[in-house]
């Protein structure tokens, strides 16, 4: 995410018929995610039942295909995409284009990892290596988009991005009710038997397209009610503190193991209005991800990178507000998203073996 002063665009704010359409495609092309029962020990609490959603199953290893297919399923005939990406976003656009038969161009900057440019070269993809870092990239993304009327599509800052995002919500309402087959019939069903106990849903937030997405869905076509949570890494909290001044401004943004949920948002961003001052936020420290990271490998055996396993930081480090929590040792469901597991063998080796005061 990045701050580009002469790129700021006008984006359509997505609407429940977003979702919908969206989920439409999803549901046939991607299978459900599963997931995991567990029992966390929550400080005040002790131990509480969690689920967690694993997106680390998906195709590219992360969640971010959800709104990449979404994106380019709707991409108009003889139009082309455009993105800059040499992350989760950018893997999760390719393979999109791969399954769509949609025309595509990731842009990446010439100091991207060669693993991950290497891992794009493998999906029918146009690859552009342009500029010294992701701003440079970025920028170039947006001036083939402008110059050349290809559709830019940002990583959480698009109306079909988002409602690709919300398609985890209308699982986990097929899910839920036991009939992960069927995610259409099941969130179409009522009934006097039909289980209504809130759901408890903490999501990583970095540019705010998932949890947007999932604010949309909790609002306007969940089935039961829902107690959003976002997490940010403290290094970088570009959503709370737009929400808290309630305007996009610049904020510091520090190094971070949670490195997919780093940076200021892009000027007119729409996310953090849809995400709303009703969503819980919350905020947790290098060591509290590593304690998550290291604890999920040790309980289940489990690789998250840092921007995935935000959300057990919360909830370990007892961050998650009471409220949030109420009803869920009585069987209230929580699920916790983990989102993506693409982290490289060093860094997830130093993870497991680094010694934290």
């Amino acid at each position: 995410m990045s701050l580009t002063p002469d790129a700021v665009r006008s984006v359509r704010v997505p609407t429940a018929l977003d979702l919908d359409a969206a989920w439409a495609v999803l549901r046939r092309r991607l299978t459900p995610t599963p997931l995991l029962p567990t029992t966390v020990h929550v400080p005040r609490l002790g131990a509480v039942p969690v689920l967690l959603k694993l997106e680390t199953m998906q195709p590219t290893g992360s969640f971010k295909v959800r709104g990449a297919l979404s994106a380019l399923s709707r991409l108009p005939e003889g139009e082309r995409a455009v993105t800059a990406s040499a992350g989760n976003h950018g893997l999760g656009t390719a393979w999109a284009a791969g399954v769509t038969g949609a025309d595509a161009t990731v842009v990446v900057s010439r100091s991207a990892s060669p693993a991950k440019v290497a891992a794009l070269q493998k999906f029918p993809v146009e690859l552009v290596q342009q500029g010294d870092s992701y701003d440079e990239a970025e920028a170039h993304a947006l001036w083939l988009a402008r110059g050349h009327g290809r559709r830019f599509v940002s990583a959480y800052n698009d109306p079909d991005v988002i409602a690709g995002q919300a398609s985890i919500g209308f699982e986990l309402d097929a899910q839920l009710a036991g009939d992960a087959g069927d995610g259409a019939a099941a969130a179409a069903t009522s009934g006097p038997s039909a289980n209504r106990a809130p759901l408890t849903l903490v999501t990583p937030v970095g540019g705010g397209g998932l949890a947007a997405g999932l604010a949309l869905w909790g609002r306007e076509r969940a089935r039961r009610p829902v107690r959003l949570v976002g997490v940010e890494a403290s290094a970088s909290s570009p959503v709370a503190a737009a929400l808290q001044a309630g305007v996009i401004d610049p904020v510091q943004v520090d190094d971070t193991l949670a490195d997919g949920l780093a940076g200021n948002l892009e000027p007119g961003s729409v996310t953090p209005w849809l995400i709303g001052t009703d969503t819980t936020l919350a905020g947790v420290t290098e060591d509290e991800i590593v304690a998550a990271m290291r604890w999920l490998f040790s309980a289940h055996g489990l690789v998250v990178e840092g921007s995935a396993a935000v959300g057990l930081a919360a909830l370990l480090a007892g961050k998650v507000p009471a409220h949030a929590l109420e009803g869920v040792i009585d069987g209230n469901p929580l699920v916790i998203l983990l989102t993506g597991r693409n982290i490289t063998r060093e860094k997830y080796a130093h993870v497991l073996g680094a010694v934290r005061p």
